[in-house]
Formats: structure tokens, C-alpha cells, sequence
């Protein structure tokens, strides 16, 4: 065609869509660690909610504090998902431009047990409760 400007040679023509998936999957992070966040946010104002109704009910609180603890911990974990997949979407991006692509291995493994560790922590005190209940 004249007058257009040749193109110039790709010689990775697939590393738009490389940085585009990591792009994906660092959002992928983000939105997990927010999601954690406010999950956070909202076990611990349960347990401020749940204890002042416990006061205007006559009861003592059976755990004080201990669910507001979760929460933090839920909030402080969204954050550390959020760090985490910047960390590894600038390492993926790195390694992409350099062709050195190394799967994450490690990371998704960490998360994934730290993950299914406050699962069953919350499981448990959640079967706590309902044991002090009866």
C-alpha cells in the first residue's frame, strides 16, 4: 500500500496476549484480595453488631473480640493477596520481556494453604459457637 509505514517485524507475536493474560491475572488477584477485604470488614462489624445486641439482650459476649480478630485478619490477608499478585504480575512481566518465563509453583501454593487455613479456623470457631450455644 503506498504511503503506509511498513510493519515493523514481531518477533514474539503472541506477547500482546501474554501481557494481556497477566494483566487478567493480576486483577484476578486484586479482586480476590478486595473480596477478602470486605469480607473482613464485614465479620468484624457482625461481631461489634452481635456483641452490643448481646449487652442490650443481657448476655455476656461468649467470645469477645475473637470475631473481630477474624475480620482483621481477613482484611490484613486481602491486602497481602493484593501485594502478592502485583509482586508476581512485575516478576511475570519481567520474565516475558526477557523470554524467561518460570511458572509461579510456590506462590499459589502458600496462598492456596494459607487460604484453606483460616477456612477451617473460622469453620471451627464457627462449630465453637454453636457448641457453647446449646
Amino acid at each position: 500500500m503506498a504511503g503506509c509505514a511498513s510493519m515493523p517485524d514481531n518477533p514474539n507475536p503472541n506477547r500482546a496476549r501474554d501481557h494481556l493474560a497477566n494483566e487478567r491475572t493480576f486483577l484476578a488477584w486484586v479482586r480476590t484480595g478486595v473480596a477478602t477485604i470486605v469480607f473482613g470488614f464485614a465479620i468484624g462489624r457482625f461481631s461489634i453488631a452481635l456483641r452490643e445486641f448481646m449487652k442490650l439482650q443481657g448476655y455476656k459476649s461468649v467470645t469477645p473480640g475473637f470475631t473481630t480478630w477474624l475480620g482483621i485478619v481477613s482484611a490484613v490477608g486481602g491486602v497481602l493477596l493484593i501485594l502478592a499478585g502485583l509482586r508476581r504480575y512485575s516478576k511475570t512481566k519481567m520474565q516475558l520481556d526477557s523470554n524467561t518465563f518460570e511458572p509461579a509453583g510456590f506462590v499459589i501454593d502458600l496462598v492456596s494453604y494459607l487460604l484453606a487455613l483460616f477456612g477451617l479456623v473460622l469453620a471451627g470457631y464457627l462449630a465453637y459457637i454453636e457448641i457453647l450455644n446449646k
